[in-house]
Order: C-alpha cells, then sequence, then structure tokens
C-alpha cells in the first residue's frame, strides 16, 4: 500500500542527503555507531550516489560501525560485484532483503519481480563482495496450497545463499489489497497458527547454513532466535511445545491498517 499509492519515486540529490547527515552528525556524531539510509530501496540508488553519502556518513559519524540499507534482490544483483564492491569501500555493511519465498510460484504470484535464482545469485554476489546479508522469509505466503513447497524451497534458496541473519515475518491481510479480496472470496486460503509453526518447523528443519534466526516480530505467533545449526534442536523442541498448546495462546487474528 505504501509504495503503491505514496509519492513517487525518486531519489534525492546527494547534496541534500549531506546535509541532513550534517545536521544528525551534530545531534549524534559522538554516540552513533550504526546508521540507516531508510526508504523501501535504497540499493536502488545509482551507485556513485550511494557510495558518496555513505564516504560523507563516515566522515561525519566518529564511531560508526555499520551502515544498512534495504535492497531488492534484482537491484541488489544489477550493481554487479563491482558495484557492491564499491559499496562495501565506501562503508555499506549490510543489506536488508525481502526474499519472501524460494517458491517461484509464490513469487510470480505476488509479484515480487524476481526469481529464485536470481535471488540467489544477488545474495551470493553481496556476500562475496564483503557485504552482511539479512534475508526476510514471509511465513504463510503460499497459503494452505503451497505451505510445504513454501518452506522446502525457501530453505533450499536460504542454504545457497547462506545469509548472515534470516528472519521471520508472518503473513498479515492488509486493507485495500487484492490478497484481501482472495481471503474474502475463499480463493486464498490463511494458514492457522498452529500451520504457520508447522511451516516454520519444516523451514528450519531444511535450513543446513550457518545463520543466525531472528523472529522477534509483532505479526509473528512465535519469537524464536538463535544460531543454526547449533540452536536447532532447541527451536524444533520450542515449535513442538507450542503446537502442543490450544489456539487461544496465539495472537488474534487481525487485518493489517499500515
Amino acid at each position: 500500500m505504501v509504495y503503491k499509492k505514496g509519492p513517487p519515486y525518486k531519489v534525492r540529490p546527494v547534496e541534500e542527503i549531506c546535509e541532513d547527515i550534517r545536521e544528525a552528525g551534530k545531534a549524534y556524531g559522538k554516540k552513533a555507531k550504526s546508521l540507516f539510509f531508510p526508504a523501501g530501496n535504497t540499493i536502488a540508488m545509482p551507485t556513485d550516489d550511494l557510495a558518496a553519502i555513505c564516504r560523507f556518513a563516515v566522515e561525519t559519524f566518529s564511531f560508526l560501525q555499520r551502515i544498512t540499507v534495504y535492497g531488492s534482490s534484482q537491484y541488489v544483483a544489477r550493481k554487479g560485484l563491482a558495484g557492491l564492491k564499491i559499496l562495501r569501500e565506501a562503508g555499506l555493511s549490510r543489506i536488508h532483503v525481502g526474499l519472501e519465498s524460494g517458491d517461484d510460484a509464490i513469487l510470480r504470484k505476488v509479484k515480487k519481480g524476481t526469481t529464485a535464482s536470481e535471488q540467489i545469485e544477488a545474495g551470493r554476489m553481496a556476500k562475496e563482495a564483503g557485504i552482511e546479508l539479512s534475508e526476510y522469509v514471509i511465513l504463510g505466503l503460499g497459503g494452505i496450497e503451497r505451505s510445504e513447497p513454501h518452506a522446502k524451497k525457501t530453505a533450499e534458496a536460504i542454504n545457497a545463499i547462506e545469509p548472515d541473519f534470516l528472519r521471520l515475518r508472518t503473513l498479515v491481510p492488509k486493507i485495500n489489497t487484492l490478497l484481501l479480496h482472495e481471503i474474502n472470496k475463499g480463493r486464498f486460503k490463511l494458514l492457522s497458527p498452529h500451520q504457520v509453526l508447522q511451516e516454520t518447523k519444516l523451514l528450519i528443519e531444511d535450513t543446513r547454513c550457518r545463520t543466525i534466526l531472528t523472529s522477534d516480530h509483532y505479526t509473528n505467533y512465535l519469537d524464536l532466535a538463535g544460531r543454526l545449526p547449533e540452536d536447532k534442536e532447541r527451536l524444533l523442541v520450542e515449535i513442538d511445545h507450542a503446537l502442543s498448546g490450544d489456539k487461544s495462546r496465539f495472537r488474534p487474528y487481525f487485518i493489517g491498517s499500515q
């Protein structure tokens, strides 16, 4: 809703952004250790412009340790390894990527604009450039019909990418969306809390790479956190314990308005 019905996309001039950084530096320059350049797809900025504001931020904040942006896989891939290395050298240290799913059927359905193979390519490229990678997965995105393929194919993509972080979110329908219309018409069947947990369990079971798992988000039914593969058994036990409980233990169904 935000990006389709909000202001049209544009890239602000570097000079304006640097002025914001300069003002922030006056207030936080002695304290700030991390910096996030917001907007839904900051990696889409021209490489030279993004590198310029990263360099300026490094110069402005004396104790800066991390610069993070959001970035869609297709735009990460367009940077190429050379472009990503330029950004890393300029100070960009982490990209948050909405993988959502490793199932191409689901990616087409939600009009993600990319494929599992391109997401894997982009992820590997970012890692090779020395940039930390945080991949987001939306539990329940395939509905009941594609729950198992969603979990298994997403795990395959995660294993291929080997992201530093794997972050879980649970699908929540939003007002004024085609998805909510399909749910109300019975054409898309949302997972119950227990079904979401079963999908989570399958995803974790099939994830074999080293990564840090987090699910600390208001959409989720269970807050899971740990290192994979070291904490896999503990996490599965936590899921099994949650599965043994009544549905009244979980958050109520709601429709998102933001």
